[in-house]
């Protein structure tokens, strides 16, 4: 996982497009072009390098991937480029401006950008080579011709960055499921390699189950036909196909970048715009009615299940089991202002803090309390996955109706379902549509806000 092991690695691909976009738009003044209108201009080339880099993904490189990707990429990206750029003349009439710079102009930037980027790839390229930075620990799970071509990959390009550290073979007298499960967890191995065609559909099962609740990436060496059965994701190692079980939207460095600058963006308006004023009078009423802090902090699971401070408006008197008991319908330990404030979701505002110093996200699973993470980790199943990204002030299952107090069994199931399927289905309009939907419901009240 990016946000798990690398801490700046996710800040590559949105500086690359920062880089290119402003090389494209300060190369303007380079040449004699005479364009008439600079602020059309530098909006339509940028608009047009976004959606092209879009649609082409020419920021979405991965590990393994070969120059001749990346060739193919530069190609096309820049065909639809140029396309777009001499369309610019007749779209927005513009009769003066100069075909000839504008010719140059494309081949400068072509020249600059396509050099940034193939360096850029063979520079992150020797860094996992020489350095040894930027490394994944992997095991492989099966012994036979396509597994020892895999190992080989992983052992002879060390530029892919893979750090081989076992292989097992299922087919052996000695070999244990448990036993290669606690190695996997002891030597902290973040990708987990199998042979569909040496386990046992109840030994994938059961790794499937392994990997969710654990944090464990999880591919397949797709030796078997019966796996093409199941929607996958292909990936090319060196010339070894391997299928991805789970493909996570957030694991692209450029949607991490986007959700976390709208993160950044809109808690700080929340922070400024509502929190500066009403904290002061908060502050009053909560300590007029019972002594003790404004704010309620408390420990929580976030990303990767590590824990921190999670903040919200005190709303019960103190307490000794705040931590270990969560809040019930007519709960004694309640005040007056923390009746008001939980009904209307006012008590989660101070969240927003957390969003800003990056151990939240505005949208995203809700964080359970420690005690709660522990339990749940045993008894439901995948309930690890929804710590792969990071939790949220508000998600997909608490605006179906799945937030508070977790009453029967079956609904921590179904917010388990509704984050796994946030985690894989994540897009900013969805996350703009949780919130539109929260926004409604602390207006109208909710049924479990209590």
């Amino acid at each position: 996982m990016i946000f798990k092991q690398h801490k700046y690695s996710n800040l590559i691909t949105p500086v690359s497009y920062l880089l290119d976009i402003a090389v494209l738009n300060m190369f303007l003044y380079i040449l004699p072009i005479n364009f008439q209108t600079p602020i059309l201009i530098h909006f339509y080339i940028s608009l047009a390098w976004i959606v092209i880099s879009t649609k082409n993904e020419f920021y979405t490189i991965y590990r393994f991937s070969k120059v001749t990707y990346i060739v193919r990429l530069i190609f096309v990206q820049f065909v639809f480029f140029f396309l777009t750029l001499y369309a610019f003349i007749g779209f927005f009439k513009q009769p003066i401006i100069s075909r000839l710079a504008l010719g140059e102009y494309f081949i400068l930037v072509f020249a600059i950008i396509s050099s940034f980027k193939l360096l850029s790839y063979f520079l992150l390229m020797e860094y996992r080579e020489r350095v040894k930075g930027n490394l994944r620990n992997v095991v492989i799970i099966g012994k036979n011709k396509k597994t020892d071509q895999l190992r080989k990959v992983f052992k002879e390009r060390v530029e892919f960055g893979y750090s081989f550290q076992k292989q097992f073979s299922p087919k052996s007298k000695d070999f244990d499921l448990f036993d290669c499960q606690d190695y996997i967890l002891n030597n902290n191995i973040d990708e987990i390699y199998c042979s569909i065609s040496e386990l046992k559909n109840e030994e994938i099962a059961k790794f499937i189950s392994f990997a969710d609740n654990n944090l464990k990436t999880l591919k397949f060496i797709p030796d078997n036909k019966n796996i093409f059965s199941k929607k996958l994701k292909f990936e090319y190692y060196d010339y070894i196909p391997v299928l991805s079980l789970r493909d996570i939207p957030l694991e692209n460095s450029l949607n991490a970048f986007l959700k976390r600058t709208f993160d950044i963006v809109f808690s700080l308006i929340i922070i400024l715009g509502i929190l500066s004023w009403l904290t002061p009078i908060l502050a009053i009423l909560i300590t007029m009615e019972s002594k003790g802090p404004v704010f309620f902090r408390q420990t929580r699971n976030g990303i990767d299940n590590r824990e921190f401070y999670c903040y919200k408006f005190r709303s019960m008197a103190p307490n000794k089991n705040a931590d270990h008991i969560q809040a019930t319908k007519n709960d004694m330990r309640i005040t007056k202002i923390g009746k008001f404030i939980r009904k209307t979701s006012i008590d989660e505002l101070p969240q927003f803090y957390n969003v800003l110093f990056g151990t939240m996200s505005v949208v995203g699973p809700r964080p359970h309390m420690v005690k709660h993470t522990n339990e749940y980790a045993t008894s439901v199943d995948k309930y690890m996955v929804r710590h792969f990204v990071k939790p949220g002030i508000t998600g997909l299952a608490q605006i179906r109706g799945y937030r508070g107090e977790v009453e029967t069994e079956s609904d921590i199931q179904n917010r388990i379902k509704f984050d796994i399927f946030y985690i894989e289905n994540w897009s900013l309009f969805l996350d703009f549509k949780i919130i539109v939907q929260t926004v409604l419901n602390a207006f109208k009240g909710e049924e479990k806000a209590y």
